[in-house]
């Protein structure tokens, strides 16, 4: 079993992210950090903790951590519009969970538990990459005792999805993300380059109703209103993408995907367009642009049925 730490913002994709992860025999949650992103920080403290009870998974440890970027003052904006004002598309309906976050910032818990397994832990981070940030600037040898950060964000090779050139997660804390990347860790990037090539078919949502378990009726309520989000976005599209699901996916069978190694910045430029692109730099030296692991093509229809056999 592989010891990872699931850095999350949990809306409706990171709540099938997290269930993929508890359902998967070949990773050991020790634990999951959370932050500001798609939701306020303590609304997807919230949320995890109430998405781990419903699996039943209440041990397993949670974290808050950031609520503001790494640098800048005030967060650039949440995606209510896509995950519902709760975070989880209604589906919660005013329910909240028994448990309480643990008394670390996620950024220390982190660091705390590399140090305990040195070269041992994976770190999949599905929302900004602030947490990452924040640990790695608290402690230098970070970086040498993790032993690969899989991250969801960026987009290499196609356009954005909150601008024309930014992907969400490194948008919302640009600065954050060129301080990961710039850092050394041994990153895989699964951006919208593959994740926009999964589709989970609003049919699929049936499989989960007629399981009949109050689970699966809350992860179809939810998965509901992302993909009515999806419709406003792509009318026809008919589900939604599976964008956190798959950075879990390649943690626990990376030939799902192809991947190539490509030098990657991160736009910063206050103000500008491209803010919080991830750009290929073939001119840059390393230290302007190191070699990051970057998916580039995924086995769609063999990764919907491995996630569709243990979500729920």
């Amino acid at each position: 079993m592989k010891p990872v730490i699931l850095d999350v913002d949990t809306g409706i994709d990171d709540m099938m992210a997290i269930a993929y992860a508890a359902h998967s025999p070949e990773l050991r949650l020790l634990g999951l950090t959370t932050q500001f992103g798609n939701i306020s920080s303590e609304v997807a403290t919230r949320n995890t903790l109430y998405v781990l009870e419903m699996l039943g998974q209440g041990d397993v440890p949670v974290y808050a951590g950031a609520s503001k970027p790494f640098r800048r003052a005030d967060v650039l904006g949440d995606a209510k519009h896509v995950h519902g004002e709760d975070g989880l598309g209604g589906a919660l309906r005013g329910a909240s969970p028994t448990g309480r976050a643990g008394s670390m910032t996620a950024a220390e818990f982190m660091v705390d538990q590399v140090r305990r397994m040195p070269g041992e832990i994976t770190i999949i981070a599905v929302g900004p990459l602030t947490n990452l940030a924040l640990a790695i600037e608290a402690d230098p040898e970070f970086v040498s005792l993790v032993d690969e950060v899989v991250i969801m964000g960026g987009a290499a090779t196609v356009p954005g999805n909150v601008t024309p050139y930014a992907e969400a997660n490194i948008h919302s804390d640009p600065e954050a993300a060129a301080f990961v990347f710039r850092s050394g860790l041994p990153i895989t990037m699964v951006g919208l380059d593959v994740t926009m090539k999964t589709l989970l078919p609003r049919t699929r949502l049936q499989e989960w109703r007629s399981d009949g378990t109050e689970l699966s009726r809350f992860m179809a309520d939810a998965a509901d209103f992302y993909m009515d989000a999806y419709e406003n976005f792509n009318p026809g599209i008919g589900g939604c993408a599976l964008h956190d699901p798959l950075a879990v996916g390649v943690v626990i069978d990376p030939s799902f995907c192809k991947i190539v190694a490509m030098p990657i910045e991160v736009d910063t430029e206050d103000g500008a367009p491209a803010l919080g692109q991830t750009r290929v730099n073939e001119t840059g030296t390393a230290a302007q642009s190191p070699s990051i692991h970057v998916c580039v093509e995924v086995d769609a229809e063999r990764f919907l049925a491995h996630f569709m056999s243990r979500v729920v």
